[in-house]
Order: C-alpha cells, then sequence, then structure tokens
C-alpha cells in the first residue's frame, strides 16, 4: 500500500485546463509529487529526465500523441515499468483496446471525478493510505 504522498506522478495533456484539473484531483487525494508536460514529445523527455511511478496522459496531443507516447515509454528501459493511465475525451473501445495493446495499466474518461480518478490510480498502484 503506497503513501499517496510517495508516489510521483507526470500529467500529459495538451490542454492546460485539464492538467490543473487533474493536478487539483491528485492532490484532493494526497498526491503531491506532480509534474506537468503540454504533450507527449515534453512528457518522454520529462521521463527521460525524472522518471515518475505513473503518468496520466491524453490520447489526443499534438507531436506525439497518447499511443505514440507510451509506445515510446514502453520501449525506453528505465522508462518501460511506470504505470500508465490513458486518458480519453470520449469511451472509445477501439482506442481504449489499442492503448492497453501497447502496455497501458488502465484509461480515465473525461469529464473525471475525484473518486473515478483515486479508482484508477488504485487500480495501477495499489490502494493509496
Amino acid at each position: 500500500m503506497p503513501n499517496a504522498s510517495a508516489v510521483k506522478v507526470l500529467i500529459v495533456d495538451d490542454r492546460l485546463t485539464s492538467r490543473m484539473l487533474l493536478r487539483d484531483g491528485l492532490q484532493e487525494i494526497g498526491i503531491t509529487q506532480i509534474d506537468m508536460a503540454p504533450d507527449g514529445e515534453a512528457g518522454l523527455k520529462a521521463m527521460m529526465a525524472k522518471p515518475a511511478h505513473l503518468v496520466i496522459s491524453d490520447f489526443n496531443m499534438p507531436k506525439l500523441d497518447g499511443i505514440e507516447f507510451l509506445r515510446a515509454m514502453r520501449a525506453h528501459g528505465p522508462t518501460s515499468q511506470a504505470g500508465f493511465i490513458m486518458l480519453t475525451g470520449k469511451d472509445d473501445a477501439s482506442l481504449i483496446k489499442r492503448a492497453y495493446q501497447y502496455g497501458a495499466n488502465n484509461y480515465l474518461t473525461k469529464p473525471f471525478t475525484v473518486p473515478d480518478l483515486k479508482m484508477q490510480i488504485e487500480g495501477v498502484v495499489g490502494p493509496l493510505t
């Protein structure tokens, strides 16, 4: 059971509003080690420089979309084992299936509630204390 304050999370989303909503939700459940990136390319650079335990990434982004970002992360040894939650604007079964095929651990549909966010995170890292 990890302590929420010990979990490092990287939020990757091209929309500032989405990044802020995710950050606020994470802080509400006790996660305080949060980094953010505005697209998949910046997210990959952030993961290479300072790997997080968990990535929450939007699918639809410029430069590297969520699937390309996920594939690049899984191909790089130091980041290959990080948890990954795909964030999507719609409940698209084919996208979710592709995300799982490339190694996503869970997914979250926008709009989300803080309890939904916590449930998806705990599905990846285990119950938070």
